[in-house]
């Protein structure tokens, strides 16, 4: 986990390889926080694949932090 709190646009969508290097976790990691409930992860209708706000980015690293 980053110490320093992610730059991110509240408003934006992030891929999964993306969350992650923000984060400063492996992508096994952030499934599991989201099957627990620690993230919210959103589907991208144009393709299918997982994505995540930057708001709730911001609001797992504050939990974890």
């Amino acid at each position: 986990m980053n110490a320093t709190q992610p730059q991110v646009n509240k408003d934006a969508r992030y891929s999964i390889a993306e969350t992650c290097t923000l984060l400063g976790i492996h992508r096994h990691t952030l499934r599991a926080w989201t099957e627990d409930g620690k993230i919210k992860s959103i589907t991208r209708k144009s393709n299918g694949r997982k994505a995540y706000k930057g708001i709730d980015i911001l609001s797992c690293w504050l939990a974890v932090i």
